[in-house]
């Protein structure tokens, strides 16, 4: 299969084009860069030059392929504080690809995240209504989500749609995401803290089962389906905290929620929420089983503290 890839070069699709290579597909990756077109061509794959708003250069590659895997998203610019900037953009590249491929059968599969559901451990069926009006103010969570439903709608036009929903860590050499982030906070703040009593859960998985989790969406997912990239259903806050501890030689403490935003910054918010979910589902459905180490054992390795 000729498979056009998005965020190819980027943490989650460094992993997915070599996954892809390794089982007979042929790759074309979006490049917006010299690095980045150096990086896929290293691993096998094709370059195609542009960026997210190159919607013309989107539209021709999606057409020129047998399916496309859509990662790309302006974190720049949302971790900057223009979540809504980033959303729309996003939204723009879903459309276009959407109607390259309407019609055709072929496969379209995007990454969103799992949401995060008060009192319940997310799953596949869960998070499908995203509040419009918070989305439109460029809530995370809800604008992901829109763009995720817009997505699974493609499958009543002919699109083999599917998303895969990643879990908020994952993990692996290299990380940059919010694991490096909790331990940067720890070295600068001389100790590694939870918000509360850190019972709040974060579902888990290594890039690695992820990759392979794409994989599968895009040879096999029925259209309109919703998947779940999780290994690890939950792992307490306060038991991350408590590694990292450990291994700087920090204190592990408690911090108020009144105090989490002077003291864990932007990460206070994903910190204290409860994000557990399960890929029951997703596993009956595609035979997915993860097989790399847990984010704990992950940790102890040693590498996110080199």
């Amino acid at each position: 299969m000729r498979v056009f890839v998005t965020g190819a070069s980027g943490w989650i699709g460094s992993a997915v084009v070599p996954e892809l290579v390794k089982e007979g597909h042929q790759v074309v990756g979006l490049a917006r860069s010299d690095a980045s077109a150096g990086a896929l061509t290293a691993a096998g794959a094709e370059v195609v030059r542009g960026t997210l708003d190159d919607l013309g250069v989107l539209r021709d590659a999606a057409a020129g392929s047998d399916g496309v895997v859509h990662l790309a998203f302006k974190h720049d610019i949302a971790f900057s504080g223009d979540f809504k900037g980033a959303g729309e953009a996003d939204r723009r590249a879903v459309e276009v690809i959407g109607e390259a491929l309407a019609g055709s059968g072929r496969p379209f599969t995007i990454a969103s995240g799992t949401p995060s559901v008060p009192g319940h451990v997310a799953t596949e069926r869960d998070g499908h209504d995203p509040d419009p009006a918070a989305a439109a103010r460029g809530d995370a969570q809800h604008v992901r989500a829109a763009t995720a439903e817009l997505a699974l709608s493609l499958a009543a036009r002919g699109v083999r749609s599917s998303v895969v929903r990643l879990a908020p860590t994952n993990h692996g050499e290299g990380d940059n995401g919010f694991v490096p982030a909790l331990i940067g906070t720890a070295r600068d703040k001389g100790v590694s803290g939870y918000v509360a009593d850190g019972a709040n859960r974060w579902s888990a998985a290594h890039r690695l089962d992820s990759a392979h989790l794409f994989r599968l969406a895009l040879e096999k997912a029925p259209a309109g389906s919703t998947l779940h990239a999780v290994a690890e259903e939950g792992l307490p806050v306060r038991d991350l905290a408590e590694v990292i501890g450990r291994r700087l030689g920090l204190p592990v403490v408690s911090v108020p929620a009144a105090d989490a935003g002077a003291h864990f910054g932007w990460l206070a918010g994903p910190l204290a929420a409860n994000r557990a979910a399960s890929s029951v589902l997703t596993r009956e459905l595609l035979g997915w089983e993860p097989v790399q180490v847990g984010l704990v054992e992950d940790l102890e390795q040693g590498h996110y503290f080199a």
